[in-house]
């Protein structure tokens, strides 16, 4: 599915991607209690915002101070970078935020499988026809 993104070019996003990254944020910011992760959507087409971040960690680009400040609000521990925080890059911007939707997604789950809750509730009802 990551392949329908704009690809990195030498480790520079295109500004479509950042652009996809702030909306994968913000959604991210609006997350209640579901237990899906938010989506956005990009040319089209339906992606969790777990593919865009994912998209973005090899991005070398400097982060704009309104997404640090995004980031950085939501860390349990202060950020602390090899220089200013205005040099932090789409790279960790983006597994801060990966880890902080698996850590949402445990939350909300309570550490079920909902995968495979799902999966045997299907084995279920087709058993039960």
């Amino acid at each position: 599915m990551s392949n329908a993104l704009p690809p990195l070019h030498e480790g520079h996003a295109p500004i479509t991607l950042q652009q996809l990254f702030r909306e994968a944020l913000y959604a991210f910011e609006e997350w209640d209690t579901e237990v899906t992760e938010p989506i956005v959507t990009f040319d089209g087409r339906i992606f969790p915002v777990s593919v865009v971040f994912e998209a973005m960690r090899e991005c070398t680009d400097i982060v704009p101070n309104n997404i640090v400040s995004a980031v950085t609000e939501r860390l349990t521990k202060p950020w602390a970078g090899e220089g200013p925080l205005d040099t932090m890059t789409f790279s960790t911007a983006a597994r801060v935020m990966g880890v902080l939707v698996r850590k949402r997604l445990l939350a909300v789950s309570n550490g079920v499988d909902v995968v495979a809750v799902a999966v045997k509730g299907q084995a279920t009802e087709k058993s039960d026809r």
